[in-house]
């Protein structure tokens, strides 16, 4: 073969793919998948939805709007109260039925003070998103057919909501928070979501390593949903726990050990209730939020 035929069949053969489509360069749709190593370590792919959004009411500056996710796993309702502009925001998840549209009344605040909070209306709350409530046993037999279980689609969920909230607003800091149940599954959004802030735990726990007493695939589906192993995975990035000594839902010792998990960088505090929000933890919050920025 002439060296002028040597040259010339890799020119022939770039042509034809440029003709045919096939460069190998051209970018394929993102697949939404997850992985669990033995110790319970999730990661996960999470491609974007498309969202749709209908403006519920105006409060002064503030704008309440129901958005519509629309992703791998079906349509994710969810609640953003936000100003126009807003200069920190979080993605919410409500605690075991309570819907999104429970949250307005009180959220309206932080959007006053310039806080962007979108509630996700977590699947099986009751709320407008579908699902099944927390059936830790019917997640397992999907994980092991090889499906998503639930509780990865309420934190992809939480991921595609922070994603959304980023597109929207620039790159303002976003935190996950979440209270009791809601507050597990912020947790490891957090933990696998490094473009978040940081993570708010209200009226929560992990579940103590609690997979450790089972094998195989059991005892790492388990780990992977548990902020006590997941948790570690936050910092360096600030966490904030909020437990009221007088819990009769979650141990306040149980808290206190998530903020164990959650190291150096996490902050502890208490406050005068039962289990879940109130103002006092709305205020501690939002001062929290704003300490945050002055740094």
């Amino acid at each position: 073969m002439s060296v002028k035929a040597v040259w010339c069949l890799p020119l022939l053969l770039i042509l034809f793919l440029i003709t045919c489509g096939c460069t190998g360069v051209q970018s394929q749709p993102a697949k939404p998948e997850y992985q669990v190593s033995e110790d319970g370590i999730l990661s996960m792919k999470v491609p974007p939805g498309d969202v749709s959004n209908t403006t519920l009411e105006t409060d002064g500056n503030v704008t309440v709007e129901e958005l519509t996710f629309t992703n791998f796993g079906g349509n994710v309702s969810a609640i953003l109260i936000a100003p126009e502009h807003p200069k920190e925001g979080a993605v919410w998840a409500p605690g075991a039925g309570v819907p999104a549209s429970g949250h307005i009344s009180h959220l309206l605040e932080y959007g006053r003070e310039g806080y962007a909070v979108l509630v996700v209306d977590v699947r099986g709350n009751g709320g407008n998103t579908s699902g099944y409530p927390l059936n830790i046993e019917r997640d397992y037999g999907k994980f092991s057919a090889g499906e998503w279980p639930q509780i990865y689609l309420i934190v992809a969920d939480m991921m595609d909501a922070e994603r959304y909230l980023h597109e929207r607003y620039g790159q303002i800091p976003i935190w996950m928070i979440g209270e009791s149940n809601g507050g597990r599954y912020a947790a490891v959004a957090a933990a696998i979501d490094n473009q978040s802030a940081g993570y708010v735990g209200i009226s929560t726990s992990g579940f103590e390593r609690q997979g450790d007493q089972y094998e195989g695939s059991a005892r790492s589906f388990l780990l992977s949903i548990d902020p006590d192993v997941m948790g570690s995975r936050i910092a360096p990035r600030p966490s904030i726990i909020f437990h009221a000594p007088k819990d009769p839902i979650i141990p306040f010792d149980s808290g206190e050990k998530l903020v164990k998990v959650l190291g150096d960088s996490a902050q502890f505090f208490t406050f005068n209730g039962t289990h879940g929000f109130n103002d006092e933890v709305d205020t501690a919050l939002r001062d929290q939020f704003q300490r945050y920025l002055n740094q």
